[in-house]
């Protein structure tokens, strides 16, 4: 039997397109700009780390990061994120959204500074330290995916809710950009300001002591615009249905939605107060009523980000490969460590500004229109169809001739990992959920994603060594065909309110809510 809906959420769903849904979105995206910002121009400053820190004299190429120390710096960050995604995420239910989210974003702040001074002249201090502030820095970027999410669809009205959490998560695409970009001038400044020759010409004189500055402020530039956006995130009211349905506090709803919305909204406090003696709609996550509401539910968005994560984060690996393959990228030997960090930043922010950004976009166009559903399923099964082209006849794309096309595939791979599952993961967790287990919903969803990007990001680094590169695009190729498959387990959310979605408009049959209407007196 279906409630009537508080004024203030209703005033929300059917809000036009305001100023505030833009400030949100810059304010909501900023975690996610900082976090596509450190992973990005991590895999830039590694290799100028291991030249500084690892170069051994005598050696005909310069100085790597040993496998473990590598994995270490990456895979710490990994570690965080997932850890801040179940504790932000259960916290976020239970202190409030607004509350939480200051705290993520401090903790991102301090960390990326933190990452940058890491201390100390010998390679043992300076990656323990670096590996340390990771981890935390991690744990605050993980704080900011339900958070985000959460805040974005309780802010957003019905129409374009989509789209407007879409173009959240689509500002690590300006993440990417930046990194790229800061990187690109960094690199260029000290290349200018302080001249090497090439490895091969004179191998310590190849890389500056200068470099170890560059390295540090290309880490802690991404602290910036989060800090700028500290101030902003703490003047954002609660959002009112966690205010309204989960603190039962009324007038305060009311009140904050009346400021942001600019109308004149009742508070409707008697209507609260018999929501919350209803006992229909206050099952928690453990419960069997949870698990025959929404255990499916949460089955499909937990696996088919874990599935996406394991394909979109092992794609990565294969980057430096095709650059090199392709000439974008000379020898490391012909090149001092500038000039190193300085191409490779080139490179990637390339192949960001052709397929990784304007997939984000399409989905933010797109998404409300063809509806989450859709774009994933379709996202997921062209991922299969160039995984399967690319590894089927793979010595085909290995012959000199033919690797501007396997660039051209390889690219499409990532444009429909963006514009498709990428983006739908990332949405539809915030709206599917009850509100007063949304946060942590769509926090454990996330962590089963970061789970499957540990898998892909280090699984693979060995699959890759040691049963070769053609079966595990094969493999790949399968896991995207599964994230198909469980996509079938997630219900379509366009159009329809929050609380129409997650069943708490609905009374539940049986209800004591409704044997108290009907029971004789």
């Amino acid at each position: 039997m279906a409630r009537e809906q508080l004024q203030v959420l209703n005033a929300l769903d059917v809000a036009k397109t305001q100023w505030y849904h833009f400030t949100a979105i810059v304010i909501a995206g900023m975690g996610f700009f900082t976090d596509a910002y450190d992973l990005f121009c991590i895999s830039l400053v590694t290799k100028l780390l291991g030249r500084i820190y690892y170069y051994q004299p005598g050696s005909d190429t310069p100085g790597a990061l040993p496998s473990n120390v590598s994995s270490a710096v990456n895979g710490v960050a990994f570690c965080g994120t997932l850890s801040g995604q179940l504790f932000f995420g259960w916290l976020g239910d239970k202190m409030g959204r607004k509350r939480v989210y200051g705290m993520t974003l401090m903790t991102m702040v301090i960390c990326s500074i933190a990452c940058g001074l890491s201390f100390g002249k010998n390679p043992t201090a300076v990656m323990s330290t670096l590996c340390f502030f990771r981890f935390w820095l991690g744990f605050g970027i993980g704080g900011d995916y339900p958070l985000s999410a959460t805040i974005m669809s309780e802010y957003a009205n019905k129409k374009t809710r989509g789209a407007f959490i879409a173009a959240v998560f689509a500002m690590q695409g300006f993440g990417i950009l930046a990194g790229g970009m800061v990187a690109i001038i960094i690199s260029a400044t000290f290349r200018a300001q302080f001249p090497a020759p090439a490895y091969e010409v004179d191998p310590a004189g190849s890389t500056v002591p200068q470099a170890d500055y560059a390295w540090r402020i290309i880490v802690m530039f991404g602290a910036i615009p989060a800090a700028l956006t500290y101030y902003w995130r703490m003047k954002m009211p609660e959002t009112a249905r966690y205010t309204a349905l989960v603190a039962k506090n009324a007038k305060q709803a009311a009140s904050d939605m009346a400021k942001v919305l600019e109308v004149e909204l009742e508070s409707e406090p008697e209507k609260i107060e018999k929501m919350s003696q209803e006992k229909g709609n206050d099952f928690g996550l453990f419960s069997t009523q949870f698990a025959r509401r929404h255990g499916l539910h949460l089955l499909g968005t937990t696996t088919t980000w874990f599935l996406l994560d394991i394909a979109f984060y092992s794609q990565n690996l294969f980057q430096k490969d095709i650059f090199s393959a392709i000439g974008w990228i000379p020898k490391a030997k012909t090149m001092n460590a500038l000039e190193e960090v300085f191409k490779i930043a080139r490179a990637q922010t390339l192949i960001a500004l052709c397929s990784t950004v304007p997939g984000y976009w399409f989905t933010v166009a797109l998404i409300d229109k063809i509806g989450r559903f859709a774009i994933q399923l379709m996202g997921f099964f062209f991922m299969t169809v160039f995984m399967f082209a690319l590894a089927i006849p793979y010595h085909h794309w290995t012959l000199p001739d033919n690797r501007i096309g396997f660039v051209v595939m390889y690219s499409l791979t990532f444009f429909f990992a963006n514009f498709g599952p990428n983006a739908t993961t990332f949405v539809v967790p915030a709206e599917i959920f009850p509100a007063r287990l949304r946060s942590t919903c769509h926090g454990i969803s996330a962590a089963a994603g970061k789970a499957g990007a540990i898998v892909g990001a280090f699984g693979f680094l060995y699959a890759a060594d040691g049963i070769g590169v053609r079966k595990t695009l094969l493999i790949l190729g399968v896991i995207n065909f599964l994230g198909m498959i469980f996509t079938f387990l997630v219900p379509e959310s366009k159009g329809k309110s929050l609380e129409e979605i997650s069943g708490e408009g609905e009374q539940e049959n049986g209800s004591p809510a409704e044997s108290r209407q009907t029971a004789p007196v």
